[in-house]
C-alpha cells in the first residue's frame, strides 16, 4: 500500500510515518496542499491522509481539487485533524473525505480508518454501472 500524507508539520508526518511503517505501509510526504496535489498527479497512491489547517491551501480545498481531478477522484481520503468544530465531519464529508480521525493520532484509530477506507474503495470498484 502506498499512502501520501499532506501535512505541514514535520513532526506529525514523522509520527504517522513511524506508525505506518509498523504495519508495512509506505508513506510519501507533502508539506502543503499544492505539493500534495502535484504529487498525486504524478504517482499512483492508494490512500491520502490530509491535514485540514495548512498555510496557502487548507485541506478542504485540497480535497475538493483532488475530487475534481478525474484521475484522483476515487482515491480514499482520511482527514487527520485537531479541529473539534461541531460540524467538522459534515464539512469533511461534503468536501469528499472518506473518514476523519483526530490528532494526536492513535495507531489503532489510524489502522481502523485505513481499513474502512480501503473496504469502501473496494466496494466502489465492484459497483456495476
Amino acid at each position: 500500500m502506498h499512502v501520501i500524507f499532506v501535512e505541514d508539520d514535520a513532526l506529525n508526518r514523522r509520527v504517522v510515518q513511524d506508525m505506518l511503517s509498523v504495519i508495512g505501509v509506505e508513506m510519501a510526504e507533502a508539506e502543503d496542499g499544492p505539493t500534495g496535489l502535484k504529487m498525486l498527479s504524478q504517482d499512483p497512491y492508494d490512500l491520502v491522509l490530509m491535514d485540514l489547517r495548512m498555510p496557502g491551501m487548507d485541506g478542504l480545498t485540497a480535497i475538493a481539487h483532488q475530487r475534481a481531478a478525474e484521475y484522483q477522484a476515487q482515491i480514499p481520503i482520511i482527514v487527520v485533524t485537531a479541529d473539534t468544530a461541531p460540524d467538522l465531519k459534515d464539512r469533511c464529508f461534503a468536501a469528499g473525505a472518506s473518514d476523519v480521525i483526530m490528532k494526536p493520532v492513535a495507531l489503532n484509530a489510524l489502522i481502523d480508518a485505513i481499513g474502512r477506507a480501503m473496504v469502501g474503495a473496494a466496494d466502489d470498484d465492484m459497483m456495476l454501472d
